[in-house]
């Protein structure tokens, strides 16, 4: 009679059942189903512009803005914020342009927040949330926001 080891069949599919189980649990944790991409290709929480600055505008606020901008935005978006820097996408300027007023309504700080945060593919956004600190984030909108006409 041939004796089979049921007993460590069993276990084994059991242990990469586990596994099989725990991998696919973090996966969806990692996932936020509450912030699709959205028009644009933005992905933004519903709660995005709600989401206000911790930081007192002032001069002190707007120079840090300043310095971040001149070196991480200015190359796209311009010396003076209207889209024109040396690596603007020439289709998309309008889309670049920071001093526009009109599209203020748009770009709440919470929205702008999220926007340099995570950026986007295309048109072109980098993500800065594993270079900028939350506060040189919050210091470069109130900056840009200071170049709307």
């Amino acid at each position: 009679m041939v004796r089979r080891p049921t007993g460590i069949l069993v276990f084994v599919t059991a242990l990469l059942t586990a596994v099989v189980a725990m991998r696919v649990y973090a996966h969806a944790a990692v996932q936020k189903p509450d912030a699709p991409p959205q028009a644009g290709g933005w992905t933004l929480p519903a709660d995005a512009e709600q989401k206000k600055s911790p930081l007192t505008v002032d001069a002190k606020v707007l120079a840090a803005g300043k310095s971040v901008f001149k070196n991480k935005c200015q190359k796209c978006h311009g010396a003076t914020g209207l889209g024109d820097g040396p690596d603007a996408d020439p289709d998309h300027q309008s889309d670049m342009d920071l001093t526009n007023a009109s599209r203020a309504s748009k770009n709440p700080e919470g929205v702008m927040f999220y926007k340099v945060s995570n950026g986007r593919k295309k048109p072109k956004m980098p993500a800065f949330k594993d270079e900028l600190t939350e506060q040189q984030i919050w210091s470069v909108i109130a900056y840009a926001q200071s170049l709307r006409k």
